[in-house]
């Protein structure tokens, strides 16, 4: 009775809420174009920040739990659906599916806090904090050096590299994910903002003079 409860719950929460960008959905559609560029928002993904010595007895805890912690700027590991990115020599942000949250069924977080335990350290849920905006195509990154100061080269920022940055001005992590695939992770109330820079920077794409 209790499973049921929670699944009937689950299904009441992705009914009632919206994503910060929900609002572009539409503008992101029209905007892309096949082959050449393409933007979405890829919401309610599960996101928590940790504060730990990776070296650490705590940082182990966490790092077994989560498919282990990066070592060095860019780096990102992890395993299965599960990434952790690396933000600095001591803080880290975990990406995940959405159905880890507690919110629908989910333990995710809850096992983070459980595995630091009295550890010297820090587990916050960021779920609602940030979203995620997936950028691909092959003029993906023309539209990013528009508005980002990265080397964005391929020699240099590698699929699997995730740095923090501005972008349109706007702070924002930064994921290659693949060699034309790119997640960023603004805060939500900077989302639209963001999603309109990205809209505008693609326009020049969008124009049928464009091979």
């Amino acid at each position: 009775m209790a499973d049921t409860a929670a699944l009937e719950n689950s299904k009441k929460i992705q009914t009632l809420r919206k994503s910060p960008a929900s609002p572009l959905k539409a503008a992101f559609e029209a905007g892309s174009v096949a082959a050449v560029v393409e933007l979405r928002e890829v919401p309610f993904l599960t996101m928590v920040g940790l504060r730990v010595d990776p070296a650490g007895d705590a940082g182990e805890q966490l790092g077994a739990l989560t498919g282990g912690l990066p070592s060095a700027s860019g780096e990102v590991r992890g395993s299965g659906g599960t990434a952790v990115l690396w933000l600095g020599p001591a803080e880290f942000l975990l990406v995940a599916p959405a159905e880890s949250h507690e919110s629908l069924g989910g333990d995710l977080p809850g096992a983070l806090v459980e595995a630091l335990g009295d550890g010297a350290g820090q587990v916050v849920d960021l779920s609602a904090n940030r979203t995620t905006f997936e950028l691909s195509g092959p003029r993906a990154r023309a539209v990013l050096e528009k508005g980002c100061s990265l080397d964005l080269h391929p020699r240099v920022f590698t699929a699997g590299t995730a740095l923090s940055t501005e972008i349109g001005g706007i702070p924002a992590t930064l994921w290659k994910t693949a060699e034309e695939t790119y997640r960023l992770f603004p805060r939500a109330s900077f989302a639209e903002f963001l999603g309109r820079w990205l809209l505008d920077a693609m326009r020049e794409y969008a124009s049928p003079e464009v091979p």
